[in-house]
């Protein structure tokens, strides 16, 4: 049954983002349920949960819907077809609504932890610093300005360089460190052929 409802859900996900190209597509939604699922089974948390939350997370995010409320209407409508319980679906949008960084909560479950943090590692490392020149572009930001604050690469040091140090798990943290590594490594070359 399970298996049959995240199939479900894939496609929904699907649906509503495979032609993004603010990074928050298709496949960064797989990438944080894939992450989500495997952090779940080392912390001794609920896989199903972690999964389809990490699924749905950016349903309903305001960059991304310009009617934020109905496509969580939506998403409800569509997850109690596939007979996801009541409960289930608190828990669900429990953990949807304290993932963003931006909104700067902290999730009460370990489940929630769990979404966020995979969130998270998808923002950093190599595929976050793509992701970031991505949402950049589609927001018509330049790369670089010695004088402009609103650029992509300024948008590490307000949140990207931040986020190794808010993981939630042992195990998130542990992956968070390469990849914040990669990203100095990263800077320090940005600089060094900037100049």
């Amino acid at each position: 049954m399970k298996d049959k409802q995240l199939a479900k859900i894939r496609d929904f996900i699907f649906q509503l983002f495979h032609t993004d190209v603010t990074g928050h597509d298709f496949f960064h939604m797989e990438r944080v349920a894939n992450m989500a699922k495997q952090i779940a089974l080392k912390e001794n948390a609920d896989p199903f949960i972690c999964e389809v939350a990490a699924w749905l997370h950016d349903v309903g995010d305001k960059k991304l819907f310009s009617e934020p409320d109905k496509s969580i209407e939506e998403m409800h409508h569509f997850l109690e077809s596939i007979f996801i319980t009541n409960s289930q679906i608190n828990t669900i949008d429990m953990i949807i609504h304290s993932v963003s960084f931006s909104k700067g909560r902290i999730p009460e479950t370990l489940e929630g932890k769990i979404v966020q943090d995979s969130d998270r590692l998808d923002a950093i490392g190599a595929i976050g610093i793509a992701r970031t020149f991505a949402y950049g572009g589609a927001d018509q930001q330049m790369i670089y300005h010695p004088d402009n604050k609103s650029t992509s690469i300024q948008h590490f040091h307000d949140k990207l360089l931040r986020l190794k140090d808010l993981m939630h798990t042992e195990t998130a943290k542990n992956i968070a460190f390469e990849r914040h590594q990669f990203m100095e490594n990263f800077l320090k070359q940005f600089r060094k052929e900037w100049n």
